[in-house]
């Protein structure tokens, strides 16, 4: 499973000139699934990104996490971010997971990361066309792998 946090100012989806999600200050994880992912991936991800201490405190200095500042969180699927470059010029998505696989980790993540800040995670659509905007704070973005946990 690979997530992208991006700290924003504010961040929206819209799906077909709809928005379907709104924040303020808080995260934008873009979630990637694949097929070997399970729900040991989803805990360990969702505690390390509900504690992880990329908000500044009252001295500026990153020291507090989205649980503590109370941040609101969107949570937008992203097969794309398991994109195989090593051959050609067009990505392989072969190790994103098949919706009849990513579907029900995803909604799990939902579920999970919203147990883990106590907020109602809002989301964009599986396998939609999204139009996702956000104003990057900072900027701040991280990666992580859980199937490199370094």
């Amino acid at each position: 499973m690979k997530a992208v946090l991006q700290r924003v100012s504010e961040a929206s989806v819209t799906i077909d000139g709809h928005k379907v999600a709104a924040i303020q200050a808080g995260l934008l994880i873009l979630i990637g699934i694949e097929d070997a992912d399970t729900q040991d991936d989803i805990l360990w991800l969702t505690q390390k990104i509900a504690k992880l201490r990329i908000f500044n405190d009252h001295d500026g200095v990153m020291n507090v996490s989205v649980q503590d500042t109370g941040g609101n969180i969107i949570v937008v699927s992203q097969f794309t971010l398991h994109a195989s470059t090593k051959k050609g010029s067009r990505p392989s998505y072969i190790k994103a997971a098949r919706p009849e696989v990513a579907i029900p980790l995803y909604e799990a993540f939902i579920t999970q990361m919203g147990h883990e800040t106590g907020k109602k995670i809002q989301t964009g659509r599986f396998g939609a066309d999204m139009k996702v905007a956000l104003v990057n704070d900072g900027p701040v973005t991280i990666i992580i792998d859980t199937k490199n946990k370094d």
